[in-house]
Order: structure tokens, then sequence, then C-alpha cells
């Protein structure tokens, strides 16, 4: 169905972006510091269903649009910039709230949970560089001497991409969540782990605009 050899070159170059520290893994790591190891472990979840989203638009021809028009694309990175910029100010803003003692501090409801791959998933679709990535790079592995269609193909790599980063993300997460730990331990710790990651996902939203 896939060349092996393009599978294999293509698993090669989807470790080293995967691995390669960039956006999505700094809002990994403030999402773990702020709500724990479950918020950074939803927040992959959330990336990988933004990725699925992703493949379908490749597939469907948006991601081109975007690339064709400016127009298409300065509207989508002025609209992820935004909710970038609106989740760092809320976190911010809650660091200015009375403050719970650390012991009676719920860790992450399920409600809370959903909301956390909600914002990853739509961080990571309003972000018009990951729709260009993905109609620049997973079509240098399609094999057209294949009997499998073109769309076919693109759609399996698109969805291999996630699946394989998943894991990695994970591996992110746990280690932030170790460090994040060791912070804990300290009573002012929490809040200005909160302004911390407030003040990364503003500049995530600066870093997009750039």
């Amino acid at each position: 169905m896939l060349n092996p050899e393009f599978v294999l070159s293509f698993l090669l170059a989807s470790f080293v972006i995967a691995v390669a520290p960039g956006p999505s893994n700094a809002f990994l790591m403030a999402q773990t510091f702020t709500h724990g190891r479950r918020a950074g472990m939803q927040s992959a979840l959330g990336f990988a269903l933004g990725g699925v989203v992703h493949t379908i638009f490749a597939v469907v021809g948006l991601s081109a649009i975007l690339k064709a028009s400016p127009t298409a694309y300065a509207t989508v990175q002025y609209l992820g910039a935004a909710y970038l910029c609106y989740l760092g100010v809320t976190t911010l803003w809650e660091t200015f709230k009375p403050q719970i003692d650390s012991e009676n501090k719920p860790h992450v409801s399920t409600k809370q949970a959903k909301n956390v791959t909600f914002q990853a998933m739509m961080t990571e679709v309003l972000n018009p560089k990951v729709a260009l990535f993905f109609i620049a790079f997973i079509p240098q592995f399609v094999d057209t001497s294949l009997e499998t269609s073109t769309t076919m193909q693109l759609a399996l790599f698109g969805l291999m991409y996630p699946i394989f980063a998943f894991p990695i993300d994970c591996m992110y997460v746990y280690g932030g969540d170790k460090i994040a730990n060791y912070f804990r331990t300290h009573p002012a710790a929490p809040r200005w782990i909160d302004r911390i990651s407030g003040i990364i996902f503003i500049a995530l939203a600066i870093n997009l605009l750039w």
C-alpha cells in the first residue's frame, strides 16, 4: 500500500521534527507545569487530534488554499495568535486571584481535562505553519508509481505523523512533570509556575505572528 523505503524515511524525518523543541513542546510543558501530568497528556492528545484535522484539510485541499492565499493565511495566523494570547492572559489573571491551599487545590477535573484537550487541538488547528508543514512535508513521501491513490497515501502519511508524535510528546510531559514536582514543594512555586506558563502562551502568540 505504501513504499516501505518512503515509510522508513518518513518515520525518521518525523522523529527529528517531533523531538526538536518547538511551540507545541512549549505548550505541553506549560500545561504540565500548571496543571500536572494529566493536563500534559490531554494536551498531547489535543495536538494529535489537531494533526488529524490538518490531515483532512490537506487531503481536501484546504491547506493548499492557505498556501495560495495570503489573506487566508493571515486570517488563520491572527486567529491562532489571538487564541494563544487569550490562554496566556487568562492563565496570568488566575494567578492574581486568592490562592487556594495547595493541599485542597484540585488537580485537574474531567471537565478541565476536556478543555485542555480542546485548547491544544485549537492551538494546532489555528497554526497555519502546521497546515503548510502538512502540505509541504507529507507529499514528498508519496509514490506515484504505486496502485494506491495519491489521496489515500496523503491520508495515511498524514494520520501516521500524529500517531507517531504522540508518545514523543508524552515523554516531554513526563519530564516536565518531574521538574514541576520539584518546584511544587515550595509554597510560592505553583503561582510563579502559572505566571511563567501564561507568559509562554503570550510568547507563542508573538512567535506565531513573527
